[in-house]
Order: structure tokens, then C-alpha cells, then sequence
């Protein structure tokens, strides 16, 4: 399908409602782009943790029947795209163990860079695992810890592990959010009634009706429970390295993320595109869906028009079957089809969010030349991406992005573009707005802000220098 780095995964919590899990399924519909691999749902009563997970969207995960049984006026819920571990039923969040503490539910965006570390160490002292996500490191540990609550366990078991964690979870009479020091990944809080709501981005809060409150700060555990919400802040202080592919690609345009309006900072990032990358052009074209915000920046600030020159088929499932016979460009070809009354005789500028192999940038360029483009320039809304991440975004070994292994003119005819350019890291940062130092831009420098085991090399997909000082080079 298109050549896309994937969304990680999305997860929503409610706490004092008589229809928490259904107000679980609207929330994870908002949520569905962050991971369309699996979907679940977890309730509670106050005696019991009732679960419903499938591997399925949202719309296919549930029905009357399994929502009918998640009973309670609470719940968790998730929808996930494998980062770490296979995708397969028995990873699908939420999880759910008893043990000393009780029952608990978790529901986990993000990735923990030493949990291949801490699970080794745990095997060889006897424990089970019954999935090969890093969630449910987070599970044992929290089994292990000796604390007297359930609470200080959560506390415990989260300062063993490193990396990104966003997280939703659910004892049978509380519901507990909690973000990683760093603030990778983006978390809410919302209000509906009387009801507080967690969730991935505001867009989920707006369909069900919710007020937006503020965002789970870096470091918080946000508890609501029968005797009322508290928040502690119980980790060390740790810079911010909030995603800015969030911005860049990941998150809905509806959504606040990080504080700031996902569709106005991705607009800004189209307009200084513009002005850094100008095009001699007749007409902008935005590559869709995730390239039409940076493509209304880049008209605005160019005074180029934008036309839908390219229509997506929104209808296309997670898998299609491919005819016996050849037909060229056929996995583009099924969710992009090019408007030649647009297209044909025009100086095009495609513009999209990134690119990670190439192969469809390519394919892309093809198609609208075969409409009739007299000439097609690619602007790209984010510097190239020469580094993985290993935060909880599902992206190719370094070898296998383009970005890190050809210069810009072997990208530009590789993909057979008339010209290409990329928006710059300053640019980029200068688009999140003043916060720009707190955003983490691993991705495009290879600095990265928390560090990895030295073992780990395998499982990061690559052997990372070690020498902070001394980024990757593409």
C-alpha cells in the first residue's frame, strides 16, 4: 500500500459514566488512524475487568452483543499498530493480568528501548510471558513490585522501564493515566460531565462530546478513583522530547496535540515550504490525504492554486486482492486515481508529508504524468528521513530509507521528479512554534534522546552510534 512510516497506536479511558464502553468505541473511531491492526475494549464494575478485543477495525472489532458485555461505568480502550512484538490476537490491547494488586488493564502507545533487556532478565529468573509486546513487560514488573498499592506498583514498575509511554490503564475501581518523563507521545484529558476522559488526541474528546482540559503532563500519573482524582508527578525531571511527526504526519488535523492545532502548524509548515522551496508552477496538488494541509500553506504562501488533482478511495480495506495480470502502478493505482482535466498540460507541485523508501513517491509521479503533466516538482513538508524510531513508530531499517543512503539528486531521479525539495529541521521547528527545543527529531538527525542498551543493536534494526555526540549521517 502507500509507502507510509505507520501510526503506533491510540488509547482512550473514561472513569464515571453509565455508558463508558460505548463512549470506549466512539473514542477509538476517532482514534482508528493511530493503528488498524487490532482494536479492544476493557470495562470494569467495580468487582470485574470484562474485555472484548478482535483483530479487526473498530467497526468490525464490536457489535450490540460484545459491547453489551463490557459492563461498568469505566473503561480502557485501544487500537494498535505493531511496533514492538507481532500482530497477532494474543498482543492486542488491552491487556489484562491478576496478581497480588488485583486485576489490571493497560493499554500502551509507544516503545520501551530496554524491554528486551529487563523481559531476558526476567525469563531467567522463571517468569512467564504470554505475548512478545513490550507492554507486558510493564505488566510483570508491576506483579513483582512489593508495594502496598496499586498505585505505587504502576509508580515502581514505570521507573524500571525507558523510553515511550502514553499510557491507559484500569484496575477494577480506578482509572490511571500516565505519560514518560520525556512526553514522546501525546495524551489528553478531557471532561464529560462529570466524567474525566484520557485519550491519544482531542479529535477523540470532540465525537463524543467531551471538553478538552489540558494535556497529562510529562511525568504525571493522573488517578481517578471512588474517593476523587489526584495527580503526583513521582519520576525525575527528563528533557522533552515530544514527537514532531505528530505534527508532520501522524496525528488528525482536527486534533490539538502537544498544546497546538495540528491543521494550523501542519498549514505552516506548507507555507514556509514554499518560500524555501518555491516552485514555477500552474497548480498545486496536494498528494492525500495526509499532504492537503502543507499544500494549503504552499498555495497561500505561493499564490500557486490548489486542485484536487488526485482522488483517494477512502473504501479500500486493509487488504485487496490482486488480479493474476499485471496491471502497472496497481497498488497506488487502488487508493490514488489522477483528475486529468486537472493534471493535463499543467506544471504540477505534488506535495506530501514525507518520504521513507521512495517507491511510491515514484509511482505517484508516474501516474500524473501519464494524465498529462507537462512537468511535476515533489516539495515534501519535513526534512528527510535518515534515522528509524525507536519511540513507538513503525519505520524501516536505516538502510531501507532513501533518505539516508542517496543525496537529494539521486532521490529526485529515482522518483523521476523534475525537481524535489524538502522542507529544513530549522523550518520544521520553527512551524511547531517557540517550543521548538522540546520536540524530539530523531528521525531526521539521529540523535536520539534517551539512550539504548548496547546490546540491542538487533533489536533496534540497526547498530546506532553510541557516541551521542556524533549524529548518523546519511
Amino acid at each position: 500500500m502507500l509507502d507510509k512510516l505507520h501510526e503506533e497506536c491510540g488509547v482512550f479511558g473514561i472513569f464515571g459514566h453509565a455508558e463508558a464502553a460505548n463512549m470506549a468505541y466512539l473514542g477509538l473511531y476517532a482514534l482508528q488512524h493511530r493503528g488498524q491492526e487490532s482494536a479492544g475494549i476493557a470495562s470494569s464494575d467495580g468487582r470485574q475487568i470484562h474485555v472484548s478485543r478482535a483483530m479487526a477495525y473498530v467497526n468490525d472489532a464490536f457489535d450490540e452483543v460484545s459491547l453489551g458485555s463490557l459492563v461498568g461505568s469505566m473503561a480502557v480502550g485501544h487500537v494498535r499498530y505493531s511496533t514492538a512484538g507481532g500482530s497477532r490476537l494474543g498482543n492486542a490491547g488491552p491487556l489484562v493480568i491478576d496478581c497480588a494488586h488485583g486485576e489490571i488493564a493497560i493499554c500502551h502507545n509507544g516503545n520501551l528501548v530496554n524491554a528486551t533487556e529487563l523481559k531476558d532478565q526476567m525469563v531467567r529468573e522463571g517468569a512467564i510471558f504470554q505475548t512478545t509486546t513490550d507492554s507486558e513487560v510493564i505488566l510483570h514488573l508491576y506483579a513483582r513490585s512489593k508495594a502496598p498499592t496499586a498505585e505505587g506498583a504502576i509508580v515502581e514498575a514505570l521507573s524500571e522501564v525507558r523510553g515511550a509511554f502514553s499510557l491507559a490503564m484500569m484496575t477494577k475501581d480506578k482509572l490511571i493515566a500516565v505519560r514518560d518523563p520525556h512526553g514522546f507521545r501525546p495524551l489528553a484529558l478531557g471532561r464529560l460531565g462529570d466524567a474525566p476522559v484520557v485519550c491519544s488526541e482531542t479529535c477523540a474528546l470532540d465525537l463524543i462530546g467531551a471538553t478538552y482540559v489540558r494535556d497529562i503532563e510529562p511525568g504525571e500519573v493522573f488517578i481517578a478513583g471512588p474517593s476523587g482524582e489526584k495527580s503526583i508527578k513521582p519520576f525525575g525531571p527528563a528533557p522533552l522530547a515530544h514527537c514532531v511527526f505528530e505534527h508532520v504526519y501522524f496525528a488528525r488535523p482536527d486534533s490539538l496535540v502537544f498544546g497546538q492545532s495540528v491543521n494550523e502548524v501542519r498549514t505552516e509548515l506548507g507555507r514556509l515550504l514554499a518560500r524555501e522551496q518555491p516552485a514555477d508552477a500552474d497548480v498545486i496538488v496536494p498528494i492525500p490525504d495526509s499532504g492537503v494541509c502543507a499544500a494549503v500553506g504552499f498555495s497561500d504562501a505561493s499564490g500557486i492554486p490548489l486542485r484536487m488533482g488526485l482522488i483517494r478511495n477512502h473504501y479500500v480495506g486493509r487488504t485487496f486482492i490482486e488480479p493474476r495480470q499485471s496491471i502497472r502502478h496497481f497498488g497506488v493505482r487502488v487508493k490514488l486515481n489522477p483528475v486529468r482535466s486537472i493534471l493535463a498540460g499543467q506544471r504540477v507541485v505534488l506535495v506530501d508529508d514525507s518520504i521513507v523508501r521512495g517507491t511510491t513517491s515514484r509511482k505517484i509521479v508516474k501516474i500524473v504524468r501519464a494524465a498529462g503533466a507537462r512537468e511535476v516538482h515533489m516539495r515534501i513538508s519535513c526534512p528527510p528521513t535518515i534515522s528509524p524510531c525507536f519511540y513507538g513508530v513503525d519505520t524501516p531499517q536505516r538502510s531501507e530509507l532513501i533518505g539516508a543512503t542517496h543525496t537529494l539528486e539521486e532521490i529526485r531521479k529515482y522518483i523521476e521528479a523534475d525537481s524535489l525539495g524538502y522542507l529544513s529541521l530549522d523550518g520544521m521547528l520553527t512551524a511547531v512554534g517557540p517550543r521548538r527545543g522540546s520536540y524530539c527529531t530523531s528521525c531526521y538527525t539521529g540523535h536520539y534522546p534517551v539512550e539504548f542498551p548496547r546490546d540491542q543493536a538487533s533489536y533496534l534494526q540497526l547498530a546506532l552510534k553510541l557516541d551521542k555526540t556524533e549524529p548518523v549521517a546519511p
